[in-house]
């Protein structure tokens, strides 16, 4: 699939890892060695320009609450493009325990709703909005998809559930990160250029449990508070377009923020 790169959003907050390369071509893939996406024609459609924050927060030992906030809007000022995917990466210094918290089945939400899902199975949250003004609250659990450990985001008010698998990310993106959440909206019997994207979603990753007598985390860093880390969003729309908009923010404690 042609994807081509046509802007690559980062105000001054923002940085550019991996750079110089990414910067003056199309950001390849990062994950592209997971589940592929059904193939579609990219349409014609506005333009969009995106920009992201993210905050990290150091719980107990060494676990760590990501979260991203992405901000999306149409160049022409009209409703933003639909995506296709996204992919989420993650410092170097961050790992994931998937195999210690308990996993919640597509399927069981999809019978018994987000109530079905096994206690502690849940490790994250959010909210996304649309341009109408519209919100609705999101909620994360640890799954599996097929072989790959992931997780499953569902937006409660239209039932939606989304598959994220736990990847490595690909080169050159090594250098500055190592996992990847790769999301894949699949089609849907909407055509592509009648899809309205998302003008602000928020997405965090992180909770504890006791496991062998210790606090485990989902996500866990290596990196010690103050420490700044490095994240970005890869992300395809129906339009063909790939923006990679990246932040870095300082490693918080407890309530504190990084600053952007």
């Amino acid at each position: 699939m042609k994807r081509v790169l046509t802007a690559v959003i980062a105000c001054t907050a923002l940085s550019m890892p991996a750079s110089a390369a990414l910067a003056s071509a199309a950001p390849p893939d990062p994950a592209p060695g997971g589940p592929q996406r059904p193939y579609e024609h990219d349409v014609e459609g506005t333009r969009n320009i995106d920009s992201l924050s993210v905050t990290a927060t150091r719980g107990a030992g060494r676990s760590v609450t990501i979260a991203f906030d992405r901000s999306s809007r149409a160049e022409t000022g009209q409703v933003p493009a639909g995506a296709r995917r996204f992919v989420f990466l993650f410092d170097r210094s961050v790992s994931f325990n998937p195999g210690a918290f308990p996993t919640c089945a597509r399927t069981v939400i999809e019978e018994q709703g987000v109530r079905g899902c096994p206690a502690g199975s849940r490790v994250g949250g959010g909210r996304g909005e649309s341009a109408s003004g519209e919100s609705q609250e999101v909620l994360v659990f640890n799954t599996r998809v097929g072989r790959l450990p992931g997780v499953l985001v569902v937006l409660t008010a239209s039932g939606v559930v989304l598959e994220q698998t736990l990847e490595r990310v690909a080169i050159p993106y090594r250098e500055d990160y190592r996992w990847a959440l790769d999301e894949i909206l699949p089609p849907t019997s909407v055509p592509p250029q009648e899809r309205a994207g998302t003008t602000r979603f928020q997405l965090s990753f992180g909770a504890t449990r006791q496991h062998r007598g210790r606090t485990i985390g989902f996500v866990e860093t290596a990196a010690k508070p103050g420490d700044r880390l490095g994240f970005g969003l890869w992300s395809e729309f129906v339009t063909g377009q790939v923006l990679l908009p990246t932040a870095r923010t300082s490693l918080a404690v407890g309530g504190e923020q990084g600053r952007q």
